[in-house]
């Protein structure tokens, strides 16, 4: 185990857990000790009132005010090793109001509030996996051609694998205003529906005036992020504008998300294996090679250059793709870079198996040196985020015998399993510290799509999206346990070590002894400030 603070978090007593409890009312009035902030009074102010511009207009008077009250009852988590911005500390944690109200030593339970006993667990930032596919569908979506969880569907297997925070892809719709259209869509079921917090990525499919009006609009409303996909037909008839666009968001401190993979070149290889009779997805890594990852890429970092927008690069697969992301950062080109679950634990010889369609999604599996490149990328900083792709269609759709590299369904559910997969095999098998582990999965997402100090570190002020792990649980992956519709993950059978056992939304308690605690429509639709590059 790698970190001397995680190994003595590891050591600790790992008895059975207390479950949540009402704090015995003669202890509560009890002079209450003041906490012993991690934070001096001066960082703690400018922690609320950066706190205030995430708020939105309809909080912002209120926490200018202060009238959250640090002295009011709320949520205690007491004795968790507690990753704060300098590391671990076994500190008590207080949150009151949906914030962290203060962390430190040995903080006293008062009348009405809600303890956890954490002796033994990691305190770690709520996960934000940047990048899901929901339908809006008000009930749960009975087209094969629409994904089968909605909004409440999602929180649920979020909530479960220890992410508060979700950002969601919004395709625009054949109206009058498409985009605007679509974002108003998904807000009214995010809202209805979401019990975790929710940010929105539109995706532009046509360039032009009205997607750059657009793009105004959403800044104005807090959506501070549009997705561009490099890979459709679209893109390449439409480049110059798709260019505009980009340099519009950027100039707005938008940041603009770009799926990166060669419409020519891949249709140029699908045509050659259909011709060749060899269409079936057991061939479907040939159907988008490496090369046209690496082509999109490098044409994705020269908009860049010339715009000098950021992007970001979602779901990057390849080591070469890497090594050229990573070169145009040394020039100064404001690239950042995401990759999935199923590029760290698979290759491409999953396509192979009976079940190999399951595991179909773009871009393709790899090889093990891949897999080994994006390990040491997210070791080393290279690799800045993990976002799930969760994309969940029914199995029975996935397995269809008629699919081909041509039409089938592209991706898989996996964002109740990303985290504890991700701790597993990263963490407690020494691939990657705790440190680099928060950070993709919680604070540079937080900083990238304009969340942060608000969310994606433990600090006083920030909301209060906590996942308590059990490092030393081991569990093994089973079906039972799933939230999605989908009903399967690619991982079933995989022991894990290392568990959320319970998920803090904003303060609340919505996951603990393997049950979905929070309410849907309790989750929050975000207002967000302007990307922040990471240092």
């Amino acid at each position: 185990m790698r970190g001397a603070a995680l190994r003595g978090a590891e050591t600790a007593a790992l008895g059975r857990r207390r479950a949540p409890t009402r704090a015995d009312d003669r202890l509560s009035r009890a002079p209450a000790r003041r906490a012993v902030t991690v934070q001096s009074p001066e960082m703690a102010e400018l922690s609320r009132r950066r706190l205030c511009l995430g708020l939105g207009a309809a909080l912002l008077a209120g926490c200018r005010k202060g009238q959250v009250d640090a002295e009011a009852p709320g949520l205690l988590i007491r004795g968790a090793q507690v990753y704060t911005e300098g590391g671990l500390r076994e500190v008590d944690v207080r949150a009151v109001g949906g914030v962290i109200a203060a962390l430190g030593a040995g903080l006293e339970a008062r009348s009405g509030d809600e303890v956890i006993e954490a002796r033994g667990l990691l305190a770690l930032p709520g996960g934000i996996d940047p990048h899901v596919h929901l339908s809006a569908a008000a009930a749960p979506p009975a087209d094969k051609d629409d994904f089968c969880d909605n909004y409440a569907d999602g929180s649920r297997a979020a909530l479960a694998g220890g992410v508060t925070t979700i950002g969601a892809m919004v395709f625009p719709g054949a109206t009058a205003r498409p985009i605007v259209d679509a974002v108003d869509r998904h807000s009214e079921s995010a809202r209805a529906q979401a019990s975790v917090d929710v940010m929105l990525h539109p995706v532009v499919f046509e360039p032009g005036p009205d997607a750059v009006a657009a793009l105004a609009e959403l800044r104005a409303r807090g959506h501070t992020s549009v997705k561009v996909f490099v890979v459709m037909a679209e893109f390449e008839a439409r480049r110059a504008g798709f260019v505009e666009l980009i340099r519009e968001a950027g100039r707005r401190r938008m940041l603009p998300l770009l799926h990166c993979e060669s419409h020519a070149i891949n249709e140029a290889e699908i045509d050659r294996l259909m011709a060749a009779g060899r269409g079936s997805l057991r061939n479907y890594a040939e159907s988008s090679p490496v090369a046209s990852e690496v082509a999109a890429v490098r044409e994705a970092i020269a908009i860049a250059t010339t715009t000098g927008s950021p992007i970001y690069v979602v779901h990057l697969s390849s080591a070469q793709a890497l090594d050229a992301c990573r070169a145009a950062r040394r020039r100064g080109v404001p690239i950042y870079v995401e990759t999935r679950p199923m590029y760290l634990h698979h290759t491409r010889a999953a396509y192979a198996r009976a079940d190999g369609p399951l595991y179909v999604g773009q871009p393709p599996l790899r090889e093990e040196a891949d897999v080994a490149a994006l390990w040491d990328g997210l070791a080393r900083g290279r690799v800045d985020t993990i976002g799930s792709d969760h994309a969940p269609f029914r199995m029975a759709d996935k397995l269809n015998p008629a699919a081909t590299v041509r039409e089938y369904k592209p991706g898989t559910p996996s964002l109740q399993m990303m985290l504890p997969m991700l701790f597993s095999e990263g963490v407690r098998r020494g691939r990657l510290g705790l440190d680099r582990f928060v950070a993709a999965t919680s604070t540079n997402a937080a900083r990238l799509f304009g969340l942060y100090p608000r969310k994606g570190a433990l600090r006083v002020g920030a909301d209060a999206d906590i996942t308590l792990w059990d490092p030393a649980r081991r569990r093994r992956i089973e079906a039972a346990q799933l939230q999605s519709r989908a009903g399967y993950d690619i991982n079933l059978g995989r022991e894990v070590e290392g568990w959320p056992v319970y998920t803090v939304r904003r303060g609340e308690i919505a996951f603990a002894d393997e049950q979905i605690l929070a309410a849907p429509g309790s989750g929050e639709l975000l207002v967000r400030g302007p990307h922040q590059p990471l240092a």
